[in-house]
């Protein structure tokens, strides 16, 4: 067992990720790193690899990741793909470990990259969506997507006269009963 709760239909497509890594512009960061590329294929090498070093840049590959895809998530996944740059988010985290960075995530998934985005402690970058991962995106919507209507619920009409006597709880206090004497 993984450990993880499997969705019926839910499809896993293996990535790798290639990160830039530049000489920072503050006084505060010695370095500045950057997700660059999502990797439909990626070469058998463990993560944290340099590919390229120049003029002070190197290109690493990250890691491998898989992009999970789960049918309720699919109006997501149509927007990404209707939008003037499909995308994936690259989501890294810190780490103790050398070179200070681990990856985290990788998804199509906005409403999921927003999630990180909100917590600030992770590096999330937008990269463009490689023809692969756009094709297989696109075949799991058309498989899955259903439309859903938006009903907009109606709230009950408010009676001022049982607000003004004690709301729901049966109008008016009962007046309190006088001592036999």
């Amino acid at each position: 067992m993984s450990g993880r709760l499997e969705v019926p239909g839910t499809i896993r497509i293996p990535v790798a990720v290639l990160v830039e890594r530049r000489p920072g512009v503050t006084q505060w960061a010695e370095w500045s790193w950057r997700p660059v590329e999502v990797l439909e294929d990626a070469p058998d090498l463990p993560p944290w690899t340099v590919l390229r070093e120049t003029a002070g840049r190197t290109l690493f590959l990250a890691g491998r990741a898989e992009v999970e895809m789960h049918p309720t998530d699919t109006t997501n996944y149509r927007d990404n793909l209707t939008s003037a740059a499909p995308s994936a988010w690259v989501v890294l985290r810190a780490t103790d470990a050398a070179p200070g960075l681990a990856l985290h995530l990788v998804t199509v998934d906005a409403g999921e990259a927003h999630i990180y985005a909100d917590a600030g402690n992770d590096l999330l970058e937008a990269v463009p969506m490689p023809p692969g991962l756009r094709a297989a995106a696109e075949a799991f919507v058309a498989e899955h997507h259903v439309e859903r209507i938006f009903r907009k619920r109606r709230r009950d009409r408010a009676d001022p006269e049982a607000l003004a006597h004690g709301g729901a709880r049966g109008g008016t206090r009962p007046e309190p009963e006088e001592e036999a004497g």
